[in-house]
């Protein structure tokens, strides 16, 4: 299908610019996953300068619609992600009560989203999350970070759940979370907590225990959303040490948090 141009107006030339490039998105012109054309031939298309281009491409990718990969290209975002960054960065500043709305949310929807699973999974999505746990397992060996195959393991529990809207809406909590999982997952013998829990997971959804897969996935949310509050806390302690905090306080603390274990 040949995609309507609409000419630029010069006065506005940014804005426009943005604009129609979002069009590109919200019309499905450009599909999450498409690779983006260009800059050279979006800047014939459109008869714009780079300059002009370039601008309207950063905020895009700033808003989470189009992610820029060294040596690849731009790619569009899932839908999940669009705004995923600013409320990210919003978040981070937030106080401890909000941050543990949003662990209670997305622990509550990922709960239904296992049951789900359980019942609508085919046997090659199942096979596909034991297949994630394999990955993760073969890079803890390797002792490689294994942040990635954490949050696909989650993806592909929501998408065996076959409920688009349950699974937009855990994907957007994660992507506000993602700093935080990745900083757990650095705390000694964490990441063995993960695959322990993410098996005990897959189990219960290969056996079709839908309560099972429910209260195990229930448990590993608990565990992981107390350990991403206690990094923050630890985090905000170190940026703001006060006299009433002496230095050994914060150390003993400090180390308590890095020998906790799920």
């Amino acid at each position: 299908m040949a995609r309507k141009v609409i000419p630029i107006v010069r006065t506005t030339l940014s804005a426009a610019v943005f604009e129609q490039l979002i069009s590109f998105v919200v019309n499905g012109h450009w599909k999450a996953g498409d690779r983006i054309p260009a800059e050279r031939d979006l800047c014939v298309e459109l008869g714009i300068a780079r300059t002009s281009l370039r601008e309207a491409l950063k905020a895009m990718e700033l808003v989470g619609m189009l992610d820029s990969r060294v040596g690849d290209g731009t790619f569009v975002c899932p839908r999940s992600e669009f705004l995923a960054r600013p409320m990210l960065w919003a978040f981070t500043g937030t106080d401890h009560d909000e941050l543990k709305d949003v662990l209670e949310a997305r622990a509550l929807l990922e709960q239904d989203l296992a049951a789900l699973a359980t019942i609508r999974a085919s046997d090659a999505d199942i096979n596909q999350i034991g297949e994630i746990i394999e990955l993760t397992k073969a890079r803890l060996a390797e002792g490689q970070n294994i942040l990635e195959p954490d949050l696909a393991f989650h993806g592909a529990v929501a998408s065996a759940a076959r409920n688009s809207v349950l699974s937009n809406a855990v994907q957007l909590l994660r992507n506000m979370q993602r700093q935080w999982i990745l900083l757990k997952l650095q705390l000694p013998n964490v990441p063995a907590d993960v695959v322990r829990e993410h098996s005990a997971i897959h189990k219960a959804i290969r056996n079709r225990d839908v309560e099972g897969a429910r209260a195990a996935m229930r448990d590993h949310l608990a565990h992981s959303g107390k350990l991403v509050q206690q990094v923050v806390h630890d985090r905000d302690e170190s940026k703001e040490p006060t006299d009433s905090q002496p230095r050994q306080v914060r150390r003993t603390r400090a180390k308590a948090l890095r020998s906790h274990r799920l």
